[in-house]
């Protein structure tokens, strides 16, 4: 049904518009008790074989909604309600920020992705970590923030940007990501180089450490597909000095070429980032190749053209112990999320492993052995 709606309305409606749209529905059904509690019932089914443990922290499951689709941390309780077992808010930086012009947008519906150059639009760590604070939970989640550097701050005061939002919002993450990814703020993308994310990294987890004093909040870096081999094992060695938690591969990417797009030329020469369906190889690779330098010394999320079931098994088998999705569930609608718990149930029962735990990383190692 969702497909029909799809093809027929948001199709033709401008991409931001229509996000708006569904974004506004989710958010009334999750305010209304009886409601969100049916629509949970059928969305959000709970398979106890596939409970998973990440960073100290217990999840329903493995699969999540990557951030840059709930920006502000205005429907946590709306996306858990469609089965979404670990929600990733953001990115949110140290000021707030219109992001680009419009329109910023697009869908390449051949290809079954999108292209966007947002720009980090976001009401800033101040509004956001008080919305979080305020926050009354109606469903139990795992909240993690990404944060990023605000467009008007210069690279070389982007570590105090950082650290100014870590100290807003550390304590109302379950977990804290460090997104030095995106192509759409420009020279942020050079922060992923070693000698400047070391001390990125450091600022922040001393900032976290000095801010939130009862706990240890996990912080992960997130990385670009784009990246050269040699340099995905620089940030994964930078990773495992540092005693970061988690790397995750990835975000957005800036290619076109060697990706098989069938899409209007057109929208394929937009500038932005590029997700969806396309980036399925490539960050498959780089999780991967991760996995192959760290092994289970730290967390791994798997996100990039994560489109089924069947491309979540894969991150896992990879080495991934967390997956993410965001470009399909335009795509594919509010049964998506089940669809793929289902479907990872089904195929942890047919497979060797007696836990999820246990498959994280099983096809890497045997071409490693």
């Amino acid at each position: 049904m969702y497909r029909i709606f799809f093809r027929l309305v948001f199709r033709w409606m401008d991409p931001e518009r229509a996000h708006h749209l569904a974004f506004g529905w989710i958010r009334l059904a999750a305010r209304v008790p009886v409601l969100r509690t049916l629509v949970a019932a059928l969305l959000a089914p709970r398979f106890e074989q596939l409970r998973t443990e990440a960073f100290g922290l217990r999840m329903h499951g493995p699969f999540g909604l990557a951030a840059g689709f709930d920006k502000n941390a205005v429907a946590i309780d709306g996306m858990t309600m469609l089965g979404f077992d670990h929600i990733e808010i953001g990115t949110v930086t140290g000021r707030p920020q219109p992001g680009n012009p419009r329109k910023r947008l697009f869908r390449l519906v051949a290809d079954r992705a999108l292209i966007n150059r947002m720009g980090f639009n976001n009401d800033g760590s101040a509004a956001v970590a008080a919305r979080l604070s305020a926050r009354e939970a109606v469903f139990r989640t795992t909240v993690g923030v990404n944060i990023g550097k605000t467009k008007a701050v210069p690279e070389t005061e982007a570590i105090g940007d950082y650290v100014l939002s870590t100290e807003r919002l550390a304590g109302h993450a379950d977990y804290l990501v460090v997104n030095v990814s995106s192509p759409n703020t420009p020279g942020l993308r050079s922060l992923q180089a070693v000698d400047q994310l070391r001390p990125l990294l450091t600022a922040v987890r001393e900032a976290a450490d000095r801010t939130v004093t009862d706990r240890r909040v996990p912080l992960l870096v997130k990385i670009a597909p784009d990246l050269a081999d040699e340099d995905i094992d620089a940030v994964a060695d930078l990773a495992v000095e540092l005693g970061l938690d988690g790397v995750i591969a990835t975000n957005t990417t800036i290619a076109r070429d060697g990706l098989g797009l069938v899409s209007d030329p057109a929208l394929v020469a937009e500038t932005g980032g590029l997700s969806g369906a396309p980036l399925k190889e490539r960050s498959l690779a780089v999780l991967r190749r991760l996995y192959a330098r760290v092994g289970d010394r730290i967390t791994l999320i798997g996100v990039g053209g994560v489109t089924d079931a069947e491309d979540a098994w894969q991150r896992i088998l990879a080495g991934a112990t967390l997956v993410q999705g965001y470009s399909a569930f335009i795509y594919e609608g509010p049964f998506w999320s089940r669809a793929v718990h289902r479907g990872l149930a089904r195929r942890l029962a047919a497979s060797p492993y007696a836990t999820l735990a246990e498959a994280v990383g099983a096809d890497t190692r045997k071409v490693t052995a």
